[in-house]
């Protein structure tokens, strides 16, 4: 089994084109859930999937770079949610994964199948289609387990003050 450094550095193997990314500084300015980034909830997302296939032993089956690049760009939608633009995200829910992917083949234009279907469809049930592949539903149920942690974690409530000009 792994253990977490091993899976901090197979994420950073497979996902380091995407963590070095000019444009993941904007995720790193946005709150996903409570007090944490989009960027710390990507790695986290990364992190999980990778330890859900290492412990449900399915690395015969699943392709780990694919995993880790889906996981990392799941959330790539690129702007503040919670950010106040006139109703246009109030069905964000439903439509950042789609966002997420057009960002993601226009920053990463080398998307495989296996990672374009885990970012379009890693909000299922929200969204009506299921992933088609393993790795997005280990995107999935990474992302709903860090999502819960995430909001219902006390720290929620410690996010650093907003800077001047709206920029956090």
């Amino acid at each position: 089994m792994l253990t977490r450094r091993q899976i901090r550095i197979l994420v950073h193997t497979h996902g380091r084109e995407i963590i070095e990314h000019d444009n993941m500084a904007i995720e790193r300015r946005c709150y996903q859930h409570g007090a944490v980034t989009t960027f710390a909830h990507s790695i986290r997302v990364a992190c999980m999937a990778v330890w859900l296939a290492d412990r449900l032993r399915l690395w015969r089956r699943v392709d780990a770079r694919s995993l880790v690049r889906a996981a990392l760009l799941h959330d790539y939608f690129l702007y503040d949610w919670h950010d106040w633009d006139g109703g246009a995200h109030r069905l964000h829910g439903f439509t950042h994964g789609r966002a997420a992917l057009d960002n993601a083949m226009r920053d990463f234009g080398d998307l495989n199948p296996v990672e374009r279907d885990s970012i379009a469809r890693h909000m299922f049930p929200l969204t009506p289609v299921p992933p088609r592949y393993l790795e997005g539903y280990l995107v999935t149920v990474a992302d709903k387990v860090s999502a819960t942690r995430e909001t219902l974690s006390p720290d929620r409530f410690r996010r650093p003050p907003r800077h001047r000009g709206g920029a956090r």
